[in-house]
């Protein structure tokens, strides 16, 4: 049904794009739209590290609360890194 998009179409794409979205803000949402990607890739890399963990088949009875990480920013960007806090397990009683 949809044929292969040639330079015409892709021009055509990309100006309206500039006409809805004007062309100083579409630098911000590349931005935003890369540090969205960085910190899924940080959260999703500490999962499967945190799954690749073994844990000891009896847990010591006396546990300490795990240390608060922090989300890293991109080089130069010192306002968006926050330490995150992890959920806890309520179940435990």
């Amino acid at each position: 049904m949809f044929g292969r998009l040639g330079a015409p179409e892709i021009i055509l794409i990309l100006v309206v794009i500039i006409l809805l979205f004007g062309a100083k803000k579409l630098p911000d949402m590349a931005r935003s739209l890369g540090k969205s990607a960085r910190i899924l890739k940080s959260e999703a890399k500490a999962m499967k590290s945190e799954g690749q963990q073994t844990a000891p088949a009896d847990p010591p009875n006396d546990e300490q609360p795990p240390a608060q990480r922090t989300i890293q920013a991109a080089p130069g960007d010192v306002t968006s890194s926050r330490p995150v806090t992890e959920p806890t397990d309520s179940t435990k009683r």
